[in-house]
């Protein structure tokens, strides 16, 4: 067998990345606000209706229904 002549053009990554241009385009589904990305939790947050919607696979999950309530010290940072 010889070598592949074809080679991945991308590398992988341990983390999926959250575009940045598609930050500034989202918003909150529930209060219209602008939402902030937090890369060690995977989870765009939103201070205005006090929820923290999930980034599975790099890919925002922008329900209501699965999102969590942001604790009393979230809300605070």
């Amino acid at each position: 067998m010889g070598t592949r002549p074809y080679t991945f053009p991308f590398k992988w990554q341990d983390e999926p990345v959250l575009d940045p241009k598609l930050l500034n385009i989202l918003v909150c589904p529930v209060s219209k606000a602008p939402l902030v990305y937090n890369q060690e939790t995977q989870e765009l947050f939103c201070k205005a209706s006090g929820l923290a919607y999930p980034v599975r696979d790099g890919i925002p999950v922008m329900l209501q229904e699965e999102a969590r309530a942001l604790t009393a010290d979230e809300k605070l940072d």
